[in-house]
């Protein structure tokens, strides 16, 4: 087989690279190890940046989303019991985030892709990346007990943290930058319209908690909790108790309780590895980075991953621009940085950390204090939450 790009991974990101190298007339094979069930079955974010709103726009794949997605001009934030609305759009000069389940983001981007018939091979078993510094890479992979080569231009790897493309780049050539926090997020999702028309990110001694919703009708709430715990150990019982207990009484009077969709902990950790290309290999979002949730940062920094590589490929078959390869890595690094630095500054002031003294704890009270009693404070937070704009490039 041949092709100009291969895509490793079928979720968000590559499907999204996919469509819109396919509307610029680039031929792409997208190539994923899971079914397409598997990959729907991923309960992610639902936060859009303006960015990724856009970009979902040029791709084509929008309808539903601009039908059904929730425009969120602000949201709430409780520090100390004291509640604070982020004024999105007063703060930032008219922006504002969408939002829309990653779930309905794949699926609009699965039936754009099988509707322009460009190829996408689902269950592909062993795949190996090869010759990725030469002129001509290739890549191999089993399908149906036959082994299959693909020659190619260009290998995108969006086949997230624990995928093949990262660990195809020779260790000592990457830099990795990590920190892991001491507790996950217990997360439930029901069908139960959601507490609030806007998300609420709560701080409380018992741990932190989020309020955000998939639809009008579809709530996705989160509780901190202990790395140790199980989820066999929250019924739903427990889960609804333990967030009105860690939620203002105000809220918690509008507060509709279900049984629960799915329930699952995730564990929170900051990814950066350096660089995100190496020869004809790129590696695009969860393969080069992880952000904590609190941000709400993870899928979008993906998106901009996408939109900075489509656009130089873009000059490389339209105007031979090969030059522009090597920047792919630095253009990402500065965007993903500050985004990183937003979602660990988000995670540092809104939970609790077991090891906090005393002076750790008035810092933190501090900077809540700060922030939302200042205007400047206040904008800081609203500009890093709708997402800073993607670097051009040139």
């Amino acid at each position: 087989m041949k092709t100009q790009v291969a895509i490793v991974g079928a979720g968000p990101s590559g499907l999204l690279l996919g469509q819109l190298l396919h509307n610029a007339g680039i031929q792409t094979l997208i190539i994923e190890r899971q079914t397409p069930d598997y990959v729907l079955g991923r309960i992610r974010a639902g936060v859009l940046e303006q960015g990724m709103v856009d970009l979902l726009r040029e791709a084509g794949v929008a309808a539903r989303m601009d039908a059904e997605g929730l425009v969120h001009e602000g949201f709430e934030v409780v520090f100390d019991g004291r509640r604070e609305r982020i004024d999105l759009e007063q703060l930032t000069g008219g922006k504002t985030v969408m939002v829309y389940g990653q779930t309905e983001v794949t699926r609009d981007l699965m039936a754009a892709r099988e509707a322009s018939g460009a190829p996408t091979t689902y269950q592909a078993a062993n795949v190996q990346l090869h010759e990725l510094k030469g002129e001509q890479p290739w890549l191999t992979f089993e399908k149906d007990g036959a082994q299959v080569r693909v020659d190619c231009d260009y290998i995108a790897g969006c086949d997230g943290f624990h995928g093949v493309s990262r660990q195809s780049i020779p260790a000592e050539l990457l830099r990795t930058f990590e920190r892991v926090y001491p507790f996950g997020w217990l997360g439930l999702l029901a069908d139960t319209p959601p507490v609030s028309p806007e998300l609420i990110y709560a701080q409380h001694p018992r741990g932190f908690v989020l309020c955000s919703q998939r639809s009008a009708s579809r709530s996705r709430y989160y509780l901190q909790v202990p790395l140790s715990d199980k989820v066999e150990e929250w019924p739903d019982e427990r889960f609804w108790e333990e967030l009105k207990t860690r939620l203002p009484a105000e809220v918690t009077a509008n507060l509709v309780t279900g049984p629960s969709l799915e329930k699952s902990i995730a564990p929170l950790r900051s990814f950066v590895v350096e660089p995100m290309q190496y020869g004809k290999l790129f590696l695009v979002g969860d393969a080069a980075h992880i952000v904590p949730p609190t941000g709400a940062k993870g899928l979008n920094l993906a998106a901009s991953d996408v939109s900075t590589l489509y656009r130089i490929l873009l000059k490389v078959y339209r105007e031979g621009r090969t030059d522009l390869i090597e920047r792919y890595s630095p253009i990402c690094l500065r965007r993903i940085w500050k985004a990183e630095r937003f979602s660990w500054w988000m995670t540092t002031l809104l939970h609790e950390f077991e090891d906090n003294d005393g002076f750790d704890q008035r810092i933190q009270q501090t900077e809540r204090d700060y922030y939302l009693g200042s205007q400047a404070g206040l904008q800081t937070i609203a500009e890093n939450y709708v997402g800073l704009p993607y670097e051009a490039v040139a």
